[in-house]
């Protein structure tokens, strides 16, 4: 038999399956909790008992992709290279993300927000592990001294711009390039 809490995720997993389908069919400002609720078979009042409204939903979605890119890219040891190569391969992933792509490229008010305006649950999350990691690097002689949280949130801004941009300077910076200069600028900025 199903616990409460494991039926309750499996909604809320349909839900943002769903949310995420339309984002892909329709893009961000088309996309409805009507829709949502039909292709989740849910009912509307089901996905407004845990969201407000579909920014909300569309969010939450966002932080779970963004944060299952996370742990899905392996730590792999101590020290500035393999904090530059974490960095640079979850940046890969997320510029791969066809659900994250179309939000950043299609809802461009929303988008402009977490960009410009304040920090999401996402990037809070980022931050947070890679100054755990700087600081791991700081012990392990490899990485510049400084305030890991400050220098984790320029890495972001750093990475972030890459992601958000890459594809307009793709004739220039082919993927493999990409990551290369990514992986440079990090190594320059972290080194002692």
């Amino acid at each position: 038999m199903m616990s409460i809490r494991n039926s309750e995720m499996t909604v809320e997993r349909r839900i943002l399956d769903a949310a995420a389908a339309c984002i892909l069919a329709y893009g961000v400002e088309r996309t409805t909790m009507t829709e949502i609720a039909r292709r989740a078979r849910v009912s509307r009042p089901t996905i407004y008992r845990r969201w407000p409204d579909v920014r909300w939903v569309v969010a939450e979605l966002l932080t779970l992709r963004i944060s299952g890119v996370l742990e899905a890219v392996p730590d792999h040891g101590v020290g500035r290279e393999a904090v530059v190569a974490r960095v640079v391969a979850i940046a890969d992933r997320l510029r791969h993300d066809d659900v994250l792509m179309a939000v950043l490229f299609n809802a461009p008010t929303l988008a402009m927000v977490y960009i410009t305006e304040r920090l999401g649950t996402s990037q809070q999350i980022l931050i947070d592990a890679l100054a755990e990691a700087i600081t791991a690097g700081q012990r392990h002689g490899s990485v510049r001294a400084g305030d890991p949280r400050q220098m984790a949130a320029m890495c972001l801004l750093i990475t972030q711009s890459t992601i958000q941009s890459a594809q307009m300077v793709a004739k220039i910076l082919d993927e493999q390039a990409l990551a290369a200069e990514l992986a440079s600028a990090l190594n320059g900025y972290l080194k002692p």
